[in-house]
């Protein structure tokens, strides 16, 4: 089954220097329906004015995976990890037992656009953690490219205490690409840029997303020039 949840059915809002939208319940919005997608916590989209942020803050027992969209993120947390995330990069960090971070727009003329998740992670109580990598963008051209996994290994690839795999794919209009698992599983997709139609029946626009179950092969066709994120996740 192929679920498409419109960009407009967030749950979205506008602090001034932040621009929000969220899938899940999360932060003032609470819906007990929409908690969570398998281990799939939180996915938001936020826009950050520049030399603003979020300023330190706790979190314990979640697996979270920062993306820049366009713009860039600066990084610090109380483990020692302190980086400025650009786009082609993919953070995730370890809460586990407690850490403090936070998380700046380090420009000072330009927007940051990010795509944030939280995961459920495979057990409580695991040693805090953080890892950033690089990601080739060519590899993403017309392909699923994993930058974030438990199974799939690689000097790109940010490893994760969770049984999932994050791909991205920038899709030329006309060209597909297919993913293929255990119907068991679960799909989520979220449209970054362009549009995209699943199995050449449901077509997803910019900040589209669609939660997919049930299903063995799923087809993603670009309708104009587009960009995705494919996560894999398990039941």
């Amino acid at each position: 089954m192929i679920a498409i949840h419109p960009a407009q059915s967030r749950y979205s809002g506008n602090t001034g220097w932040l621009q929000f939208n969220f899938s899940f319940s999360f932060a003032d919005y609470y819906d007990p329906n929409n908690m969570n997608f398998g281990p799939l916590r939180v996915f938001n989209e936020d826009y950050i004015q520049p030399n603003k942020g979020f300023g330190t803050h706790p979190h314990r027992d979640m697996e979270i995976v920062t993306v820049v969209i366009s713009g860039e993120l600066a990084h610090e947390d109380n483990t020692g990890g302190k980086e400025i995330l650009r786009v082609g990069e993919v953070q995730r960090m370890t809460a586990g037992t407690g850490i403090l971070h936070s998380e700046v727009n380090s420009s000072m003329t330009e927007t940051a656009n990010i795509m944030q998740l939280w995961f459920l992670p495979e057990a409580k109580g695991l040693e805090p953690g953080y890892e950033q990598k690089a990601f080739d963008q060519a590899g993403m051209q017309n392909a699923l490219l994993p930058i974030v996994s438990k199974s799939i290994e690689g000097e790109s690839i940010a490893t994760i205490h969770q049984d999932l795999t994050i791909y991205l794919s920038k899709l030329e209009a006309g060209k597909s690409v297919t993913f293929n698992q255990d119907p068991a599983r679960k799909i989520y997709l979220f449209v970054y840029g362009g549009s995209v139609t699943l199995n050449g029946e449901h077509a997803l626009n910019r900040s589209d997303a669609a939660r997919i179950t049930d299903l063995a092969e799923l087809a993603i066709t670009g309708v104009e020039d587009a960009q995705f994120m494919l996560i894999d996740l398990p039941a």
